[in-house]
Formats: C-alpha cells, sequence, structure tokens
C-alpha cells in the first residue's frame, strides 16, 4: 500500500534536513572568512550582533538579550562570551543593582574588527557565485518561516 506517506518519510523529503544541510554548507563556506578574523560562527553571530547593537543600542545590552535575540540559552552563551573575552573583543560588566545581570560592551578591538568583514564577506559571495536576489527572497522566506514556528510553540 503506497498512500504518498511513505515518500514523505524519505530524507530528501524532510525540509528539516535540507534546513539543516544547507545550515552546515553555509557555515563551511564562511569557515575560510571566520580563520582570517580569528572567529567560530557562533562567536561571528554573536559579534554580529554587538555591532548592531553598537549602532542602535538596546535598553539593556545584556547576556539575556544577548541570548534572546541568537535564540540561545546563557549555558550556550557564557563559554562563547568569555572566549571573545580572552581574545579581548569583547567586555563583561555585572550590573551595579543586579549583579545577576551582565552587561555586554565590545572592546576597542571589537569594534575595530567589524571594519574587517565587509570586504571578506564580498569576496565569499563572489566566489560562491550565488545569486543574491535568490538569497534575500530565501532569507525572507526563511523569516517567515521563524515567525510562523514561533507562533507554534
Amino acid at each position: 500500500m503506497n498512500d504518498g506517506s511513505v515518500d514523505a518519510l524519505k530524507l530528501d523529503s524532510q525540509l528539516c534536513f535540507k534546513l539543516y544541510a544547507a545550515s552546515r554548507a553555509v557555515v563551511r563556506g564562511y569557515k575560510p572568512m571566520l580563520d582570517r578574523l580569528g572567529l567560530t560562527y557562533p562567536q561571528y553571530l554573536v559579534m554580529l550582533v554587538l555591532w548592531e547593537w553598537q549602532a542602535a543600542p538596546p535598553p539593556l545590552p545584556t547576556v539575556k538579550a544577548l541570548g534572546e535575540r541568537l535564540a540561545l540559552d546563557s549555558g550556550t552563551l557564557t563559554p562563547l562570551l568569555k572566549r571573545l573575552e580572552q581574545l579581548q573583543l569583547v567586555q563583561r560588566q555585572r550590573s551595579g543593582r543586579d549583579e545577576r545581570e551582565v552587561h555586554l560592551s565590545l572592546s576597542d578591538s571589537g569594534l575595530a574588527l567589524r571594519a574587517q568583514v565587509p570586504p571578506l564577506k564580498a569576496a565569499l559571495l563572489c566566489d560562491s557565485g550565488v545569486d543574491l536576489d535568490s538569497l534575500d527572497q530565501l532569507r525572507d522566506g526563511l523569516d517567515r518561516l521563524l515567525q510562523q514556528i514561533k507562533v507554534l510553540s
């Protein structure tokens, strides 16, 4: 009996697998750029948020706010932030009013690192040969998917 459920269970029919494989491929593609910056992919994501916050700071630039922005828990963020602090890119400071609250800021080196990213990223996109309009459409579609999934969870 073949009611389509067999095809629905094939690996190549799974959206979750396609997203997983694409994510791994993107991270692999970013590796040469990240190696030049001295960052891992998760560290790069942290830096992207902190660079955003430099331009438009949130009310509280805390580890908690960063975790919410990146959808990561503090157990995952803490080692990332410790390493970025060791690299002298990020500064962490406990709040004077609530010591459970840890505020984040960029060091001068962290700010300076931002200037290195655009040319490396441009070269990465150029070398990949992907259509930039297609990437924009895909990103927008993934944004919609994430919003729908957030509503369900």
